[in-house]
């Protein structure tokens, strides 16, 4: 799951973007971009599902657009 997320992440944020995966404890699965957490499995109490990969990339996209304007 983590590993495809971060490719769907990669393609959004093209070549304004790293993707570091980080082994963790309890299923951690954590997405922050320049600080800004976009996504923590802790605070929505379960792992993104499909509508919530497209709603991330959303996000990502914005966030990459809002930084190089």
């Amino acid at each position: 799951m983590a590993f495809w997320m971060g490719s769907e992440l990669y393609a959004a944020g093209k070549s304004h973007i790293a993707v570091t995966l980080t082994p963790g404890q309890s299923g951690v699965f954590k997405v922050t971009l320049n600080g800004e957490v976009v996504f923590d499995k802790d605070e929505a109490g379960r792992y993104p599902a499909l509508p919530d990969a497209k709603e991330l990339k959303t996000k990502v996209s914005s966030i990459i657009d809002d930084t190089s304007n």
